[in-house]
């Protein structure tokens, strides 16, 4: 009688394993279309001025975060399979996945954080120069747009302010046409526009854009982290009642 007992509590903490790996992995293939929605907001909301970065780090962390979340999505019906089945194979298979997703995410965040310690000192270096040297090159017709658009969409004028156009190669030469500062620069862009470079008609932001791109890039960073934080503490769950499902079926098998 006792033994048909351990037999039957068994059977139900077999069960219990189950709906709990199975409420993990519905949880689980949401956090991956979460990290995949976040990577790919990243690259696509304002990803045009995303080119006048010195460094590919920002990009690399997006990128990554898309293929985790791909992923995942994919682990999750894995997932599904492997409880509804109760195959050891499924089962080892979906806890490498869900291992080795752990690493990616971890790769990941480790970029993110070590772009996020330097990137206003990268800004500082390289948007000035990028302002002043390449804008209105033919050489660097993306770097143009890309500049143009990073001040329409944030309502800034140069890289500390509008004064550093004062400096600039295009804006000292005859294609300028006697502008100021380019036409992005105004809060209502006309042909020509630039060439009065009064506060009534352009953007005067204290910090400039340098300060814009920083906030904006630095949120993104702190939202691809909190969103890759979440998915490796669910993961760690996973993995655990992987390993305690496994070692049931393990048991029965005998």
């Amino acid at each position: 009688m006792s033994h048909f007992n351990k037999a039957e509590q068994d059977d139900w903490l077999t069960v219990y394993l189950k709906y709990l790996l199975f409420v993990f992995n519905f949880f689980f293939w949401v956090g991956g279309a979460a990290v995949l929605a976040v990577g790919t907001w990243t690259l696509v909301e304002k990803s045009g001025y995303l080119s006048i970065l010195a460094s590919s780090t920002f990009v690399t962390s997006a990128y990554i975060l898309i293929f985790a979340g791909a992923l995942v999505m994919m682990t999750g019906f894995l997932g599904f399979c492997a409880v509804l089945r109760e195959q050891k194979s499924c089962l080892s298979t979906y806890f490498c996945l869900l291992l080795v997703i752990f690493l990616i995410e971890l790769v990941a965040g480790v970029l993110a954080h070590l772009y996020y310690q330097k990137l206003s000192e990268e800004l500082k270096q390289h948007l000035n120069q990028t302002l002043t040297e390449n804008y209105g090159q033919p050489r660097a017709k993306g770097i143009t747009y890309s500049v143009d658009q990073l001040q329409q969409d944030f309502r800034c004028c140069g890289s500390n302010s509008s004064a550093d156009w004062e400096y600039s190669i295009y804006i000292q030469s005859p294609e300028a046409e006697g502008r100021k500062v380019p036409d992005s620069c105004c809060k209502t862009v006309v042909v020509l526009c630039g060439q009065r470079a009064h506060p009534s008609n352009i953007y005067k932001v204290e910090g400039g854009c340098i300060t814009k791109l920083e906030h904006f890039l630095a949120n993104h960073l702190l939202l691809m982290g909190a969103v890759g934080i979440g998915v490796a503490c669910l993961q760690i769950c996973g993995m655990v009642l992987t390993c305690c499902l496994y070692g049931r079926i393990q048991l029965q098998s005998y």
